[in-house]
């Protein structure tokens, strides 16, 4: 799980940024941009490098959007917010999991039992490492409106995908690019295989609701998918939904 942290541009001013185990996105407009996720607590550092690489500065943040608010998502949300002022930004559904109220997320347990597969141990312990067994917690978090949102550099626009958390948000750019967070991933540390799939039934609050929000991903036909894990995927979003069904449920 080794982080490239170099800006890959997706589509004029779209960055996807590999970090070792969590994807986040710059949208860059002049000097201001909008990021969607910040990875793990862990990643700050190279938060800060892939945005400073791209020739920007953290105090020019318009707004950090959160896609969920899953540790390895919300790594540098509060950092930013205390230390820059920066907006943090999910949907109203997910507030409860951004300021600490709830806990959507895999419960150590559910690790533990698995801890002996060395696929799960090695992804384990990075986890640890990179402070993915502290939740989040952003109280100056506040909920995006659409209006809010088409005033952002990028111009993004959220499209509701609940199931893998309450708020779960996907957003779609004007570009074609699409960011799916976790509701569609291209690869996973503890996955086997590459290209479009869903996490493992683990990682879901509402699996069968996750699964029937892969629909919402279809609108604005999106050409290239920016996964919160895994590679950029140049592919007709209704095909890799498509894929994402057919894929077989990992089993570990």
């Amino acid at each position: 799980m080794n982080s490239t942290a170099q800006p890959q541009e997706c589509a004029d001013g779209v960055f996807l940024v590999a970090g070792p185990a969590s994807n986040w996105i710059i949208l860059r407009e002049g000097r201001e941009f909008t990021a969607i996720d910040s990875g793990y607590p862990g990643d700050r550092a190279d938060f800060i490098k892939s945005i400073r690489q791209l020739g920007l500065e953290p105090r020019n943040m318009a707004a950090l959007l959160i896609t969920h608010g899953h540790v390895d998502h919300t790594g540098s949300a509060r950092m930013l917010s205390d230390g820059f002022g920066v907006p943090v930004l999910s949907a109203a559904a997910e507030q409860g999991q951004m300021t600490g109220r709830d806990k959507n997320q895999v419960s150590p347990r559910q690790i533990l039992v698995r801890a002996w597969r060395p696929r799960v141990f090695r992804w384990t312990r990075h986890i640890v490492a990179a402070g993915g067994a502290n939740p989040t917690r952003v109280p100056g978090s506040g909920a995006f409106t659409d209006e809010l949102l088409a005033g952002l550099p990028g111009s993004p626009r959220a499209l509701a995908t609940a199931g893998h958390t309450p708020g779960h948000t996907a957003f779609l750019l004007p570009s074609g690019c699409l960011a799916t967070g976790d509701a569609l991933v291209t690869g996973h540390p503890l996955s086997t295989v590459d290209g479009p799939q869903r996490l493992h039934p683990m990682f879901d609050h509402d699996r069968g609701r996750a699964g029937r929000s892969l629909d919402r991903l279809l609108e604005g036909g999106a050409t290239t998918i920016l996964p919160g894990h895994g590679k950029v995927l140049a592919m007709p979003i209704a095909e890799a939904v498509a894929r994402a069904r057919q894929a077989p449920v990992p089993r570990w």
